[in-house]
């Protein structure tokens, strides 16, 4: 997965809404977000892999 929000613009997103972070907490911010865009990802290929009503013998 390619990473296209880098750590300081990050950074300026969270103090935009008040949340003032540093470089390691932002890095820590982004890794988690990225593990869940990666993971929600992974459900919505599986649940549009089989068809609703389907049984896989």
């Amino acid at each position: 997965m390619i990473k296209k929000v880098s750590v300081k613009k990050s950074i300026a997103i969270l103090a935009k809404n008040g949340i003032q972070v540093n470089d390691e907490e932002a890095a820590v911010i982004l890794d988690f977000l990225y593990l869940m865009a990666k993971n929600h990802k992974k459900d919505r290929e599986e649940e549009t892999s089989k068809p609703e009503g389907e049984v896989e013998l």
